[in-house]
């Protein structure tokens, strides 16, 4: 007498073990395709190298490339980015600001051809720090005619070119951030403070032109500051100590700016120091330079009785 019993419990346990390799074939070829689907989508998309100094900017400029589609690999300069900065991007390498070899090696490997900088990176690195520039930066020091800004950020996008990585202007990815022409605060201007604005623009576009600094501090029509080395904050320290109450600070971009670097900056640090040394009025060239954290700085500065003001000249 035939077991049929046995006979549909061995059917049922091949059914079973069949049913199990079916669901592995199933879910291998899932798992394929989720892998085709993410290499097809990330061969498709654009890939922005972010070479990141300080402050907000680089995540900003991160936050803009993303809405247009791009991939952000981050080359995050230290020891002055941010150390948050990996969140706002898809992928981050951390290198000492000195390395240039190795800032370039990394955007390379990331398969790189398009680049941004963002962010500001202090020149006075080069004097008091203990920062040791790798080979290749030190070769493109020794070829510099002198060490202005221009001079090392155009050898330095110079260097970029040469492993195929273009240089996109900073504000392709901040038009939005960019300041506006006109007064932006409550309180208006005096006519003696908008004769200092502009006496102090035509300083601050020389020392510009000389690619000296961006910024002036005056009062009265006398120079209290300009920025050089030391940057805008502790030239406005420097000038509203010598000026006491009511300096006005004007600050420029270049007469001939590249927008790939150096793009004048304003932010919450710079309205601070403002209202250190009580300082009265802050313009910034109208269109050609970036206002981070517009409405906090404008909110601010209406507390503290400072005036801002989009000027063009």
């Amino acid at each position: 007498m035939l077991d049929l019993s046995r006979k549909t419990k061995g059917a049922s346990a091949d059914d079973t073990e069949g049913s199990k390799v079916q669901r592995f074939k199933s879910s291998k070829v899932n798992s394929s395709a989720s892998a085709l689907l993410h290499f097809c989508t990330s061969a498709l998309m654009k890939i922005l190298g972010l070479i990141a100094g300080m402050g907000e900017l680089p995540k900003l400029v991160a936050a803009d490339a993303k809405t247009r589609g791009y991939r952000v690999v981050a080359v995050a300069l230290e020891p002055v980015a941010d150390k948050d900065l990996g969140s706002y991007v898809d992928e981050i390498k951390w290198v000492n600001v000195g390395k240039l070899g190795a800032i370039i090696d990394s955007l390379k490997k990331s398969k790189v051809k398009e680049a941004v900088m963002a962010g500001k990176v202090p020149k006075s690195l080069l004097y008091k720090s203990k920062i040791i520039p790798d080979l290749r930066a030190v070769k493109l020091l020794f070829t510099l005619k002198d060490k202005s800004d221009d001079s090392i950020l155009l050898a330095i996008a110079k260097e970029l070119e040469k492993d195929g990585i273009t240089l996109l202007n900073t504000t392709d990815f901040s038009s939005g951030l960019m300041t506006p022409e006109g007064l932006l605060t409550e309180e208006s201007l005096s006519e003696s403070e908008w004769k200092d604005i502009a006496f102090g623009w035509k300083i601050a576009k020389e020392i510009g032109r000389l690619d000296i600094g961006q910024t002036v501090i005056v009062k009265d029509q006398a120079v209290m500051a300009i920025e050089a080395i030391e940057g805008t904050d502790e030239a406005i320290l420097r000038g509203g100590k010598l000026a006491g109450k009511g300096a006005v600070v004007v600050k420029v971009s270049k007469p001939k700016q590249d927008m790939r670097f150096d793009v004048p900056v304003v932010g919450m640090k710079t309205l601070i120091t403002m209202i250190d040394v009580s300082a009265r009025v802050l313009a910034v060239e109208a269109g050609m330079s970036i206002l981070l954290q517009r409405e906090k700085i404008i909110k601010e500065a209406d507390e503290a009785g400072i005036s801002i003001v989009g000027y063009k000249g």
